[in-house]
């Protein structure tokens, strides 16, 4: 005590927000994974997230984020509707590193590409695909939340989990405070 004040320590937090892509249309015939687009109900679903990163009392009062973004059309393009020109994302990088559709990703090499472009200092976004998300949430949520079962991450999901202020991000557990889930 000083001066009678009780000294706190305060402790800033930043966050991870996982999303998985939200609903694509089928390829057409001839047309590669990696070109597909949103659906109807994908674009609808980007429109409710858009919604909610604006809302600085919903999701948008985790950012501002660093964003890492596969180079898939669907995914640039949940991007885009949902994300680009809202106060949640600060500064976006694209990849094509955390593609599914030419070699395996896994949980941990989203987290390295994670932390490649991880400033310390700002909130993270990740906007990739399955089964990549459900294995990045399964290492390193501390627990998770009911929405996601043993194989399901819901299409457009965004998780966010609190991160520690003075480290990159990394194969640690992390507890999940909130979560923004389409229709």
């Amino acid at each position: 005590m000083v001066s009678g004040t009780l000294l706190r320590q305060t402790h800033q937090v930043r966050y991870l927000t996982i999303v998985r892509h939200a609903k694509a249309a089928p390829a057409d015939a001839g047309q590669s994974d990696f070109s597909r687009i949103l659906s109807k109900r994908g674009r609808e679903q980007c429109a409710q997230l858009h919604q909610w990163a604006n809302n600085q009392k919903k999701l948008g009062k985790y950012g501002p984020t660093t964003a890492l973004v596969s180079t898939s059309a669907r995914t640039r393009e949940t991007f885009t509707r949902a994300f680009e020109g809202t106060l949640f994302v600060e500064r976006s990088e694209f990849s094509d590193l955390i593609y599914n559709g030419q070699r395996d990703v896994s949980a941990e090499d989203l987290l390295i590409d994670l932390a490649a472009v991880d400033p310390v200092t700002s909130s993270l976004l990740v906007v990739a695909h399955n089964p990549t998300v459900h294995e990045l949430m399964l290492s390193v949520a501390l627990t998770l939340p009911k929405s996601i079962s043993h194989d399901h991450y819901p299409l457009g999901g965004a998780y966010v989990l609190e991160l520690p202020d003075d480290r990159q991000v990394g194969l640690s557990r992390y507890p999940v405070v909130d979560s923004f889930i389409p229709d």
